[in-house]
């Protein structure tokens, strides 16, 4: 071998190790024999672990409650009954309780938060309640509908609560799918107008990865979110028809 084809393993660890302390992404992990070294196996299984736990962790709505100090909530379940018929029957969670629908109070309302456990309880425990009020704060003189927090529940449980209650638009805060790099992590769907079984994903803007620090801040995602719900409301769109051009607008803004 030349000395131009000589990998400086000293230098290379470092480099690697440098990456990597700028991403949660496994990478340059290294290699005993033809494994992992036993130190990231470790961290790969309890990663694995976490991921499990999240999905599993069971709702709960007083923690969330306890979060949104002054502000109503009502509460509610999707048609899964438990957490087996929810993994497995996707459209359960999808659909209202008949017997919780009459529990949602009707009104002229602009706007309703529906807090869902979603695949993650711990993202909606440490993030949902801080994700209300900040976007809340934010939307100054509209009629804001309790805040209604649902139990095995997927992002369009958010369309039948919207077209229930009568309000014209519902922000969804969910917990996301946990992967291998992050099991808190907080989605947040915004839809207008919604109408059970006829709005797509198409409809809705998503805003993903809110979890501070690590991922969005609770400022920038409400600032985000709230930008998103006045300027749908005034077009009467959201989804591929709605853009954040927030930050377009910060760029121009440092331009000036």
């Amino acid at each position: 071998m030349t000395g131009s084809q000589v990998i400086d393993t000293t230098a290379d660890l470092a480099l690697w190790a440098a990456m990597r302390r700028h991403t949660q992404a496994r990478i340059g992990l290294g290699r005993a024999g033809s494994a992992l070294p036993t130190r990231h196996r470790l961290e790969l299984q309890s990663a694995h672990a976490a991921a499990r736990d999240a999905v599993h962790s069971p709702f709960e709505p007083d923690v969330v409650a306890a979060g949104l100090t002054g502000m109503a909530t009502v509460r509610v379940r999707s048609a899964a009954p438990d957490r087996l018929a929810y993994l497995q029957r996707p459209d359960l969670g999808r659909r209202l309780n008949p017997m919780d629908r009459a529990h949602l109070p009707t009104g002229d309302w602009d706007l309703v938060f529906v807090v869902a456990d979603g695949l993650s309880s711990r993202a909606v425990h440490e993030h949902a309640a801080a994700m209300v009020r900040e976007t809340a704060a934010r939307l100054a003189g509209w009629n804001i509908a309790p805040v209604v927090l649902a139990e095995q529940a997927r992002v369009a449980l958010g369309d039948d609560i919207a077209h229930t209650m009568g309000a014209a638009m519902v922000v969804v805060l969910v917990g996301e799918r946990p992967g291998m790099s992050a099991a808190d992590s907080l989605g947040a769907y915004l839809t207008y107008r919604p109408v059970p079984g006829v709005t797509t994903d198409a409809d809705r803007n998503c805003l993903s990865n809110i979890r501070p620090p690590l991922g969005m801040a609770y400022e920038v995602a409400a600032g985000k979110l709230a930008g998103l719900v006045g300027r749908g409301r005034e077009l009467g769109v959201t989804g591929v028809a709605l853009k954040d051009e927030s930050d377009q607008e910060r760029v121009s803004d440092q331009l000036r």
